[in-house]
This record gives structure tokens, C-alpha cells and sequence, in this order.
């Protein structure tokens, strides 16, 4: 597997397969073609034999110095838990501590179990919110009414100097 920075043309590709990666759930309209224009340096897409298999699109934030986010990250079903979205998140964080950020947020929907499982095995804490489901909190109405949210949030460790 290999894995490289996005780029413009990435977009048509993943556009194609988002849907369907995710059980056919309508996902296209959370990423618009500007993450793939304008966040290069942040959004990576990993490949084997040629072809994608796991994206992670995330952007160093303009109004918080020292936060990263990852907006949304995709791995084909064949190849999930082997190990993909753990690469793409390293190498993101990578990147972030390399620009001087410390702290890594992201969400992820009330019903999605398996994101939850997922983030905080990769070190992620649930930030506090206003309701919870099944134990875990989440923020109402963050995405627009109705949408509620789990907020997560990350602390990398030191850069270690050169």
C-alpha cells in the first residue's frame, strides 16, 4: 500500500465509490470538490496495485493555530481493518505536528459504532455534549437540526526536535 497526498483529480474517483462504501447511504454532498482543490497537503489517498482504496480528506485550521480536522475518511470494504485508516490518520498527524498543531478533531454520527470503536482506540477522547445514546455523548443539532454529532478530539504528542 502506498500512501500519497490527494489531489484534484482524486475527486471523480472518490465521488464514484462513496456512496457505495458506505452501504449506500447518500455521502457524496459532505464532500465538495473544494477539499480536493485546496487541501492537498493535508488529504491523502492510499492505493494498492494501482488502485484507491482509502482516502482521508483534513485540513489544517486557519482560526485555531494549533488544531488540525479531518473532514471525512472513506476505505474501501475489501480492505478495511488492515490496517488503512490507521495509516491514513498517522500520516495525517504527522503532517499536523510537522505545522505545528497539537490537537486533532473530528465527529462522527450518534449510530456510528464502528467510527466511535475506531477513534478512541486511535487515541481520540469524546468531548462532552448536551444528550447521550448507549453511554456515549454527543452534541445535538451540530450539523443543522437533527443531525447530531460525536465531537472527538485528539492530543498529539510533542514534535521531537531535529
Amino acid at each position: 500500500m502506498i500512501i500519497r497526498h490527494a489531489n484534484e483529480s482524486d475527486y471523480v474517483s472518490v465521488i464514484h465509490v462513496i456512496n457505495d462504501w458506505w452501504g449506500g447511504r447518500q455521502m457524496a454532498d459532505m464532500l465538495p470538490k473544494l477539499f480536493f482543490q485546496h487541501f492537498q497537503t493535508s488529504s491523502f489517498i492510499a492505493e494498492q496495485d494501482n488502485e484507491m482504496i482509502g482516502f482521508l480528506v483534513g485540513f489544517l485550521s486557519q482560526t485555531y493555530p494549533d488544531e488540525a480536522y479531518i473532514h471525512f475518511v472513506g476505505v474501501h470494504p475489501a480492505y478495511r481493518r488492515m490496517g488503512v485508516a490507521r495509516r491514513l490518520y498517522e500520516q495525517f498527524f504527522s503532517v499536523a505536528a510537522r505545522h505545528g498543531r497539537t490537537t486533532v478533531r473530528c465527529i462522527t454520527s450518534p449510530v456510528n459504532q464502528t467510527s466511535i470503536r475506531f477513534h478512541t482506540r486511535m487515541g481520540f477522547s469524546i468531548e462532552p455534549g448536551d444528550g447521550e445514546v448507549d453511554g456515549i455523548p454527543y452534541t445535538s443539532n451540530y450539523d443543522g437540526r437533527g443531525h447530531d454529532r460525536v465531537l472527538f478530539v485528539k492530543t498529539l504528542p510533542p514534535q521531537e526536535e531535529d
